[in-house]
């Protein structure tokens, strides 16, 4: 079976260069534009329009008018995801099965391979002019002087406004960076707002590409891809956005998971038959009620400013009259996040020695002990209320359970509270006016994304890129399904980070815990039936173990040929 890319034969076309410029498919129609939208450290049903209270009406609207995928899948992390949503193959045969470090083996190299391309750089083989805002972490070369050979502007990116690593702070982002230069907000001369806040950054420099396209380039395609640090720690938000969501979390924990379940149900998303997962966490228990409230105020809050981003960049399509012929595609790197980071209460005094940085000094920190740009210690800890600049917070476990509802897990592992997102597509020109608004319920996985982009714009997937041969794709063209048909997919979709395995096939899912660290070591296999129980609560791995045989030998074969193995573990049966 060959894993090479099958375009859809219902928008696959041969292109032409007509007199003006333009490139147009065979049958006269310009290529759609493409905007591809990833958020951040977010659970499935954050959105409004799947099942949240968060207000996110701009998102809402485009699943109105478009389609939302109940069943789409990431890989549980944030740098894996981004390997495999900007390649197309699953992250460990684009170099990243775990993060941004080399582990000197073939899937573990913490860098973007020359054996797979961006799909900036595909699109660039049909002339498409590529931008980026946002989060890059796909390279663990961060040093300003580099080397830079996987920054962005050299993987097929014209234009890239955003950081280079994975997290930091909000109000003074570490590695900010244009084009090739590494800036700090007070020098950065192309973008000076009253207020510094990255999401309305990454927002805004969205639009400024969108609009100097279509001064430089406007016979052109584009591709833009918005990358947000939102919803990720640190807790960072403007008072303004905090004050819409004072005492919505009251109730605690529970409450919200339970309303949340009422809703995705009655949206479809999700059986009627599904029942919660178990409760991470007691909200009688807690002895901090409005500290832990407020955090996830503040969580809310950074995706309600992310969604009036959108809003902005949506409205800028819609000026250029762009907004019927653009391929908008919305969704998530993992599941909510349950880290502790900035809960704990610090065992030392925070230093009063921190120089200002100036408008030129680079922050060199993510996480505390760190500083201010002028000169103050970040705080931690219980009753230190998440949100101002000077503050490193997580919203915790039980809100990264709320975040997750109804599923198991969390960031990191691949039961479905790590690995499922909401995927919205809204393509009015693509879309079959009978899907508008409506649920799309076959599986699909990252790996798609490069395959839907090459398919709409009727761009075939290059052998070749310079004088690097290429692997084949592994995802299918997701366009199919705009018009309510089945995705061409032959084989099954594959998991594994830091040891937590699964497979998805059909309606059976098998997945397996991990643990890392001094004593690694794999878990037994768990069976579920994904049409009846994707909360995963009863294991019918005892009642089925030829299934569990059967998936088990798939997903081995899948782990040698797709550069899982050898891991970097040492273990009994670890290679």
């Amino acid at each position: 079976m060959t894993h090479a890319i099958k375009l859809s034969i219902l928008v696959s076309t041969i292109l032409v260069l007509p007199a003006t410029g333009q490139l147009q498919a065979a049958d006269g129609v310009p290529q759609p534009n493409i905007v591809l939208i990833m958020s951040d450290d977010m659970g499935y049903s954050d959105l409004g329009c799947y099942g949240g209270e968060i207000n996110t009406p701009n998102l809402d609207r485009l699943a109105r008018n478009g389609l939302r995928f109940s069943q789409f899948y990431n890989t549980s992390r944030c740098c894996p995801t981004r390997a495999s949503l900007l390649t197309g193959v699953y992250q460990h045969q684009a170099g990243f099965g775990l993060m941004t470090g080399n582990k000197n083996l073939p899937g573990y190299q913490g860098e973007l391979g020359r054996n797979v391309v961006s799909i900036a750089e595909a699109l660039g083989t049909a002339e498409y002019r590529s931008y980026m805002s946002g989060k890059w972490h796909v390279t663990r070369f961060t040093n300003p002087r580099g080397p830079k050979d996987n920054w962005p502007l050299q993987r097929g990116f014209d234009k890239f406004y955003g950081t280079i690593i994975g997290a930091g702070s909000f109000y003074d982002p570490a590695t900010l960076c244009r084009a090739n230069t590494y800036i700090t907000p007070e020098n950065d001369p192309e973008y000076q707002p009253a207020t510094y806040y990255y999401t309305d950054a990454i927002s805004d420099n969205a639009v400024t590409f969108l609009q100097q396209h279509r001064q430089e380039t406007p016979g052109k395609p584009f591709f833009l891809y918005v990358a947000y640090t939102a919803a990720h720690w640190p807790m960072h938000a403007l008072p303004k956005d905090i004050a819409r969501y004072q005492g919505r979390y009251d109730s605690g924990f529970a409450a919200v998971r339970e309303q949340r379940l009422k809703r995705l149900k009655k949206i479809g998303l999700l059986d009627s038959s599904i029942k919660l997962s178990p409760q991470s966490d007691d909200w009688d228990a807690v002895e901090d009620k409005a500290w832990e409230a407020g955090n996830m105020e503040v969580y809310a809050a950074m995706i309600d400013n992310m969604d009036q981003g959108i809003g902005r960049i949506l409205a800028e399509l819609k000026r250029q009259r762009q907004l019927d012929n653009t391929l908008i595609m919305f969704l998530q790197d993992n599941g909510g996040c349950a880290e502790g980071f900035g809960r704990y209460t610090p065992k030392n005094p925070y230093r009063t020695d921190y120089e200002p940085l100036g408008i030129d000094g680079l922050q060199t920190k993510i996480w505390p002990p760190m500083q201010t740009r002028d000169g103050r210690a970040l705080r931690v800890g219980p009753g230190v209320m998440a949100g101002p600049e000077d503050t490193f917070i997580g919203y915790g476990r039980g809100w990264a359970n709320v975040s997750n509802t109804p599923f198991r897990e969390y960031k990191h592992w691949t039961h479905e509270g790590g690995i499922s997102t909401p995927l919205i597509i809204h393509w009015p020109a693509g879309i079959s006016r009978t899907r508008g608004g409506q649920l799309e319920h076959q599986p699909g996985h990252i790996i798609d994304i490069m395959a839907t982009c090459l398919d709409a714009s009727g761009t075939s997937y290059p052998s070749s890129y310079g004088d690097h041969e290429l692997i084949d794709l592994e995802g299918v063209s997701l366009l199919p399904a705009l018009s309510g048909m089945s995705l061409a997919r032959t084989d099954a979709l594959y998991f594994e980070h830091h040891l937590n395995c699964a497979i998805r096939d059909g309606d059976w899912k098998l997945v397996r815990k991990g643990q890392t660290g001094q004593e690694p070591r794999l878990f037994p296999w768990e069976l579920y039936n994904m049409s009846t129980d994707r909360s995963e609560l009863h294991d019918l791995a005892g009642e089925h173990p030829e299934t569990v045989e059967r998936l088990s030998a798939s997903w081995e074969a899948w782990a040698q040929r797709a550069l899982v193995k050898p891991w970097p573990y040492q273990f009994e049966g670890s290679q």
